[in-house]
């Protein structure tokens, strides 16, 4: 496990992982620039989930290029992945329970948000958030629940629209495990901890 910990870190990883997630947050941004243009402006920073998850990663990355730690942007990036990516791969299985097919859009968002999951996990002996970084970006995650749900700003899958009620249940309980998953790897005690090459 620790040579794949060294490879994580090694500066032309770091700058793979940097460009990589930097182009996937602007295609993801561009995937919602429909729902972006109806949504009001005060919902703004709450609509576009997947790729504000992969622009805290990507912030992240260019921290450890430079060797150096931003606590509440890494907070948020390992809870935002996760629990963005796991949702997308549900969501996108579950519209192709209903309707028999998927696009090749929708494998690829699959993959690619599984990818966003594995990824934010594997850096986490890297993070150095606390638990306050942490309770701040569990409140954002809350939030944006509240938003989604109570507000109905989530991403629009027509097919999936009847199951609501539903997919906000899965999604408020894949937040709380998200964030327990940050605190098992980072906040608590003997979390696996490993520092950024010099």
């Amino acid at each position: 496990m620790r040579w794949m910990h060294y490879l994580l870190v090694r500066q032309p990883f770091l700058f793979l992982m940097f460009t990589v997630n930097l182009f996937g947050t602007l295609y993801g941004y561009y995937w919602y620039r429909y729902q972006l243009y109806e949504t009001p402006a005060i919902f703004l920073p709450f609509v576009p989930d997947s790729p504000t998850a992969s622009l805290f990663f990507t912030i992240v990355m260019l921290g450890f290029l430079f060797k150096r730690n931003f606590p509440l942007i890494e907070a948020l990036a390992i809870i935002t992945l996760f629990k963005y990516g796991i949702w997308a791969v549900v969501m996108n299985l579950l519209v192709l329970n209903e309707t028999g097919v998927l696009d090749p859009v929708g494998y690829m968002l699959i993959l690619s948000h599984l990818g966003m999951a594995v990824q934010g996990l594997l850096y986490a002996p890297f993070y150095r958030f606390k638990a306050w970084h942490l309770a701040a970006a569990a409140v954002w995650t809350l939030h944006n629940e509240i938003i989604d749900y109570v507000f109905g700003q989530m991403p629009k899958y027509s097919v999936l629209m009847n199951y609501l009620p539903e997919i906000g249940y899965f999604t408020f309980w894949l937040s709380l495990f998200s964030i327990f998953l940050a605190y098992y790897f980072v906040v608590r005690k003997d979390s696996y901890k490993l520092d950024l090459l010099k």
